[in-house]
């Protein structure tokens, strides 16, 4: 109980100083090490060392040792799908892949005549393209770019078409994703098996439900401000584009090569050859290279773009893959002080079956996302218990997973700290929290069918 107490307290002054704008990173390893610490006093014999680690002789050194050990295992593994998805994504965004495929995605709705209706319309489509764009962040940037103007033009407020680029990446589809490599791996499972047979059907009930309640929400908000629709002229300003310095239609077709790649060399179709997705991304990436060496025929402008990929990777590992390190370090301290334990526990003692135990560890990740800001680092830190949880119940990993997989990903996108809402909000001319405003009601309605899929299905 103690232990419970002590974690509690942490936690909520973690919340507070994320809260208060102090750098998340940073608070998530000193609040993880400051558990790992006071485990040694509060509860001596829950070990902290990381998986099979010897110790190095002074517990007080094995703290320490942990978060060691914790940043190479992460970084080679899933770390690097990670930073490798970042980098494919940087590249093709440098060379005009990406705003390519945006291009010919939203054309058809700029044709429709109802403001809101293409709001709804455009998260369809935005999380679409998030399979092959999984940057959450990197995929609103683009479509401020390109579909924001539309929508306010079309005369959607500034703030509702922010809200809903928001929320575009928020169930981390596709095989590209770091959650769903992790849950996949975890669940013992192909990632095509889990993303087509698994995650794919969900997720198209959640993106109609989402729909519906992005229309809802922004006719409301925008009505309750006083808000005047009025559209206008779709040929003005920052919709212009210069055709000469655009990528060629066909380059489109680049950002969906490593997704194509792993779904056909996949127990799906062709079974006998196996490809990952870090390899994956490396074919697509080299492919778009010759592509660029043909297209501008300048050798060395096109081996100086490639840095992008580079660059990329390195931006993944010092935003998203650190503050996942940083979490499950945190997450680590909550476990070993025994708070996650105790929540467990009661809940098992109180004879909750395998569903109740299923909504009980998906609220565990939906706060921690909410607090963090990341669903990446809420579901690395937790997703890792489900197996044996749902095995105390006799139930298959998978079934615990990916209700946890969604939700962290919903949860990230009514969080004020997470970046990709800080990010629109600037767009939106309104604050985090004037955006999470409008997305509570589509990220609750995405949550509630996850777990009513999870109850039912």
């Amino acid at each position: 109980m103690l232990g419970f107490l002590v974690g509690f307290a942490v936690t909520i002054a973690v919340a507070w100083l994320i809260i208060r704008n102090y750098q998340p990173h940073t608070v998530l390893i000193v609040a993880g090490l400051l558990l790992l610490g006071l485990t040694l006093v509060i509860s001596p014999e829950t070990s902290i060392l990381f998986g099979k680690s010897d110790s190095t002789g002074l517990a007080f050194f094995d703290i320490f040792n942990y978060a060691s050990e914790n940043l190479s295992v992460r970084t080679a593994g899933l770390g690097m799908i990670i930073m490798a998805a970042g980098g494919f994504s940087k590249y093709m965004d440098k060379i005009g892949a990406t705003d390519a495929m945006v291009d010919i995605a939203i054309r058809p709705l700029k044709l429709l005549n109802a403001p809101y209706v293409v709001l709804a319309l455009g998260y369809g489509v935005g999380q679409v393209l998030n399979i092959f764009i999984p940057s959450a962040a990197g995929l609103a940037m683009l479509l401020l770019a390109t579909f924001f103007p539309t929508l306010v033009r079309l005369g959607v407020s500034r703030a509702a078409a922010a809200a809903m680029i928001g929320t575009t990446a928020m169930l981390d589809l596709g095989p590209a994703s770091g959650n769903v490599n992790l849950a996949a791996k975890t669940a013992g499972l192909d990632v095509s098996v889990y993303f087509v047979q698994y995650q794919l059907p969900v997720s198209i009930a959640v993106i109609l439900v989402v729909m519906v309640l992005t229309y809802v929400s922004g006719r409301y908000f925008d009505g309750r401000r006083g808000h005047v629709v009025e559209a206008e002229a779709l040929h003005a300003g920052a919709d212009e584009n210069d055709g000469g310095s655009r990528a060629p239609t066909y380059y489109a077709l680049l950002p969906m090569v490593p997704l194509t790649l792993i779904l056909v060399f996949s127990k799906l179709l062709v079974s006998s050859i196996k490809l990952d997705v870090v390899t994956a991304m490396l074919i697509g990436v080299l492919l778009a290279f010759v592509f660029e060496l043909i297209r501008h025929r300048n050798g060395q402008k096109v081996f100086k773009g490639f840095m992008a990929f580079f660059d990329g990777m390195g931006h993944m590992f010092g935003r998203i893959v650190s503050l996942i390190i940083c979490a499950e370090v945190f997450a680590s301290g909550l476990k070993t002080i025994g708070m996650v334990g105790f929540l467990i526990d009661t809940a098992q003692n109180a004879g909750l079956g395998v569903t109740a135990m299923t909504l009980v560890m998906c609220l565990i990740v939906i706060v921690v996302t909410v607090i963090v800001g990341s669903g990446n680092a809420a579901f690395f830190s937790f997703g890792h218990l489900a197996p044996n949880v749902a095995a105390g119940f006799g139930a298959a990993p998978v079934s615990m997973l990916l209700p946890m997989q969604l939700t962290a990903g919903l949860a990230r996108s009514m969080s004020p700290v997470a970046g990709v809402i800080i990010a629109v909000s600037d767009a939106g001319e309104c604050t985090p929290f004037e955006i999470v405003r409008r997305t509570v009601l589509p990220v609750m309605g995405g949550i509630v069918t996850v777990l009513l899929f999870a109850v039912f299905a």
